[in-house]
């Protein structure tokens, strides 16, 4: 065959696969959005294309629970001025909620609670670190309170160490975890809450009012350093309050991703707290904010 024709079929087959690409990319093909996520990508600047990195953008902040534009910028290969962008884009178009560095899901609302499994996917690596840290502040004999949460059950998963320690807890799941443990375990008993398997009532606040506590690991929904600690659900709170005043000091356990938010019932503004612990994720502004309060702060 003359080189001439060569070339032309070569070029007639190249354009039949760009052909068949922009319609699996028309067709949102799941398979190249998990490979969008998965690795760094330069995108060209064409409408279709900016869509297509839109996309990957809320498939990560599906996966992840929050994005920043720094890391966006970075994964993307971008200008940071190219991410915000998108992001303004992508609110504009109520499909996630702009922060001050990022995103949050738009779903991400006071009214909001996800079950038990949902959260359990986010964020894990950081609550493990906290769990480790929150540890750390325990000691033989005493007496800890763990409210219901991913990151309070990561905490009683790092407490089946110790060999002489009391647990109270409103969560049926860090009951079913710890029973099998040397650790004694109270369960307050309540009304099941199959959201978060956790007990809550007035049988559980009369059973935490008889009884004290040295440390509470209080896990939240929203925490607004100004507004305080916060969760969706109003019976969850009541419990919540009974725990922070029988307990002799009360640490929050919560990932950076829950500061800037305010869920439907406050819990107890931030003065009713000792000691914060998160990870590294936490904007400077929050951690300057919480030390203002006169909060410890323990950033792993």
């Amino acid at each position: 065959m003359p080189a001439a024709s060569r070339a032309r079929n070569t070029e007639q087959m190249g354009g039949n696969a760009g052909r068949k690409k922009l319609t699996s990319i028309r067709g949102i093909d799941e398979s190249y959005y998990s490979k969008l996520i998965e690795r760094p990508l330069l995108m060209p600047s064409d409408g279709l294309f900016n869509e297509e990195r839109r996309r990957a953008i809320q498939a990560i902040l599906h996966r992840d629970g929050r994005v920043l534009v720094k890391d966006l910028a970075e994964h993307f290969q971008l200008s940071q001025i190219t991410i915000r962008k998108d992001l303004e884009i992508l609110d504009s178009q109520g499909a996630v909620q702009r922060t001050h560095g990022g995103a949050l899901p738009v779903q991400a609302g006071a009214l909001l609670d996800p079950t038990l499994r949902e959260k359990e996917k986010l964020h894990r690596k950081e609550k493990m670190h906290i769990a480790q840290a929150a540890a750390r502040m325990v000691s033989e004999g005493q007496v800890v309170i763990l409210d219901s949460g991913t990151t309070a059950t990561a905490v009683a998963r790092e407490l089946r160490k110790f060999r002489n320690l009391t647990i109270i807890t409103n969560a049926v799941n860090i009951a079913a975890e710890l029973a099998s443990d040397s650790v004694e375990v109270i369960l307050t008993g309540g009304t099941l809450r199959k959201n978060s398997f956790s007990l809550v009532g007035p049988i559980a606040e009369e059973t935490l009012r008889r009884l004290h506590a040295d440390i509470l690991f209080l896990g939240v929904d929203g925490f607004d350093v100004q507004y305080g600690l916060s969760t969706p659900n109003l019976l969850e709170a009541k419990v919540n309050r009974v725990m922070v005043e029988v307990a002799k000091r009360t640490v929050a356990v919560c990932d950076s991703s829950k500061f800037g938010r305010r869920s439907l019932s406050l819990i107890v503004p931030s003065s009713g707290l000792h000691e914060v612990i998160t990870d590294r994720g936490v904007a400077k502004s929050d951690l300057r904010a919480l030390k203002k309060a006169g909060l410890e702060v323990t950033v792993v």
